[in-house]
């Protein structure tokens, strides 16, 4: 048995957890409502110039006998969404000029400033998903201590990460090349990403 399916093993066996077949992925997502929000370049921030932010809240239900972080893991990558990590989210302001981002709550709540000084602040808890088109920035203000996030990314795109004006220019040029994603990270083809999301070419 491979190292990494050994360690999994160990994990589930000392909490109990266990992956989601394919099947109970099916069971656990359930149909939510899209929650746009559009913001401005704000000069510092550039936010994306078409596409809003995409927040689903509770689309995916987290019980216990599963691995609530590898639900999401598992959901996003069957959906073309990869390179996924768990943290938290940087509590300074930052975006991604060459890449969009999926982040699914898997334990805990924060306060998220979405798109800059002068976007929006949030408060997302776990089974909440936001989907951020590239340029839209996002910070923790506050969370709580329990508080795990899953990232990920689409195939297409390369991952950067933008903090300072000096970026902005540069940024400005990049973020409306970033292609449309082919699937919406959690509902797949029937995702509301896809027509929220519109060419704007």
């Amino acid at each position: 048995m491979p190292i990494v399916e050994r360690g999994k093993k160990i994990v589930e066996k000392i909490t109990g957890w266990q992956r989601a077949s394919s099947e109970d992925l099916d069971r656990l997502v359930r149909p939510r409502k899209a929650n746009a929000f559009r913001f401005k370049n704000d000069g510092a921030i550039p936010n994306h110039p078409h596409w809003p932010l995409i927040v689903y809240r509770g689309p995916l239900k987290l019980p216990g006998e599963f691995d609530p972080a590898a639900i999401f893991e598992d959901l996003f990558a069957r959906n073309g969404w990869q390179g996924s990590w768990r943290n938290g989210i940087y509590d300074y302001g930052h975006y991604h000029s060459r890449i969009h981002e999926v982040l699914g709550v898997a334990r805990g709540s924060a306060r998220v400033r979405f798109g800059g000084n002068r976007g929006r602040t949030l408060t997302i808890k776990a089974g909440d998903v936001a989907i951020l088109p590239a340029g839209t920035g996002h910070q923790c203000l506050e969370a709580s201590d329990d508080f795990l996030v899953v990232g990920a990314y689409p195939p297409d795109g390369t991952y950067d990460e933008c903090t300072s004006s000096e970026d902005h220019a540069r940024a400005v040029e990049a973020i409306p090349k970033v292609r449309k994603p082919r699937e919406d990270p959690v509902y797949g083809g029937d995702g509301q990403v896809l027509d929220l999301w519109k060419a704007f070419r």
